[in-house]
C-alpha cells in the first residue's frame, strides 16, 4: 500500500520518493548508537524501559485510531520514534506505571487529539516528559549509577546525582559549586554518567545526528544555531562566575542538550519550515535552555525550551513565509 509523503515546506514543492515511514526508520537507525550505549550501561533497566514504552505507545496509537474510526497508521513508524524518544527522556529505573502514563500523554494528548501525525503543535515525547516531571518529580529524577554490562547485568541499582542536578543543588544550597570534580568530559562523552537513557552519551547522539544530516533528514540550521546560542550565553556567565556553574564543555555534553538539538528540536512537524525560521527557532531554544539552567529552579532546561519555542513556530512561519511567485509587495 502506497503511503502519503510528508511535505514540510511551503509551495512550490520539490518531490522525491522518500516516504514518511522511511524517514522515521532513518530516525530509528540514528538512535541505535544511543540505545546501545544505554543498554550497555543500564542493562535490564534500559531494555525494560524501551520495550514497555514501545508496547504502550503502539497500543495507544492503534487503540485511539480504532475507537475514533480512523485508519490505523502504525506502519508509518512515527509512534515507534515517539516511543524511543520518550524512553530516552525517562530515568532507566522508571516504574511501569510511569511509562504507561507517559505513553498515554505522548500519543493521545500530545499527538492524536490534534489529529495525528503532522498536526500536533508540540513534540509528543517532550509533552509527556514535562507532564511526568511536574506530576512525579521524585520518580523522574531517580537516577541510577551506570555499570557496564560486562561487569554486571544490573538488577540492584545505586542512586546517583547527575552533574547538572548536583551543581544546581550546591549552588542553591551554598551559593556556589563546592565539589572539586562533579564530572569529567570523557565520561559524559562516552556515557559513563547517571541520567536519562538518552542523556548519557554525547558521542552516540552526535553520531546519530550526523547520520541524519548525511541522509538529509534534518539540516544543520537548528542544531548549529541551538548549540551556538547556548554557548554564547553560557560562556560569558562562566567566565565571570565560574563558581556558580559548570564549565561550558560539561554543560554542552550534560543532560539532554545533544538529544534535544539533533532529535527533538529538529522534529519536522513542530519546527519552522524555512531555513531562516529554523535558525531563529534554534537560537530561541539555545537561549532559553541556558537561562533555565543558570537561573531556573530546574537543573535542565531542554524540554521546556523546545516546547516554548514550539508554540512560536506558527508565528515564525507566518512572518517568514516566502512571497508567492508573481506576488506584488504593497507599498
Amino acid at each position: 500500500m502506497q503511503q502519503n509523503k510528508l511535505l514540510v515546506t511551503f509551495s512550490p514543492h520539490e518531490r522525491d520518493e522518500l516516504k514518511t515511514d522511511k524517514i522515521m526508520l532513518y530516525v530509528v537507525y540514528a538512535l541505535i548508537p544511543a540505545m546501545g550505549v544505554s543498554i550497555y550501561y543500564f542493562g535490564y533497566y534500559a531494555v525494560k524501559t524501551y520495550l514497555l514504552t514501545i508496547i504502550f505507545t503502539l497500543f495507544f496509537e492503534a487503540a485511539f485510531q480504532k475507537i475514533s474510526k480512523r485508519k490505523i497508521t502504525l506502519h508509518d513508524n512515527s509512534a515507534l520514534v515517539t516511543a524511543i524518544l520518550l524512553a530516552m527522556n525517562l530515568p532507566p529505573s522508571s516504574p511501569w506505571w510511569l511509562i504507561f502514563v507517559g505513553s498515554f500523554i505522548a500519543i493521545i494528548v500530545g499527538k492524536q487529539v490534534f489529529g495525528g501525525l503532522g498536526q500536533n503543535p508540540f513534540n509528543p515525547a517532550l509533552v509527556a516528559r514535562v507532564f511526568l516531571l511536574i506530576s512525579w518529580p521524585a520518580q523522574m529524577t531517580n537516577w541510577i549509577k551506570p555499570v557496564p554490562i560486562t561487569q554486571k547485568f544490573m538488577i540492584d541499582a545505586v542512586s546517583v546525582a547527575t552533574p547538572l542536578g548536583q551543581s544546581k543543588t550546591e549552588v542553591l544550597t551554598y551559593g556556589k559549586i563546592v565539589s572539586s570534580e562533579i564530572a569529567n568530559v570523557s565520561n559524559l562523552f562516552l556515557g559513563n554518567v547517571g541520567g536519562s537513557l538518552g542523556e548519557i552519551s554525547a558521542i552516540a547522539i552526535i553520531l546519530g545526528g550526523l547520520f541524519l544530516l548525511y541522509k538529509r533528514i534534518i539540516s544543520w540550521h537548528i542544531p548549529v544555531s541551538y548549540i551556538t546560542a547556548f554557548l554564547v550565553v553560557i560562556i560569558p556567565y562562566w567566565i565571570f562566575s565560574p563558581e556558580k556553574t559548570l564549565n561550558p564543555l560539561l554543560h554542552l555534553f550534560s543532560g539532554g542538550l545533544m538529544l534535544g538539538a539533533f532529535f527533538m528540536a529538529t522534529d519536522m512537524v513542530t519546527s519552522p519550515v524555512t531555513k531562516k525560521g529554523q535558525v531563529i527557532f534554534g537560537i530561541g531554544c539555545g537561549i532559553l535552555t541556558a537561562v533555565i539552567r543558570l537561573f531556573g529552579g530546574y537543573p535542565e532546561g531542554v524540554s521546556f525550551a523546545i516546547l516554548i519555542m514550539n508554540a512560536f513556530v506558527p508565528l515564525i512561519d507566518y512572518y517568514l513565509r516566502p512571497k508567492s511567485f508573481g506576488e506584488v509587495t504593497s507599498a
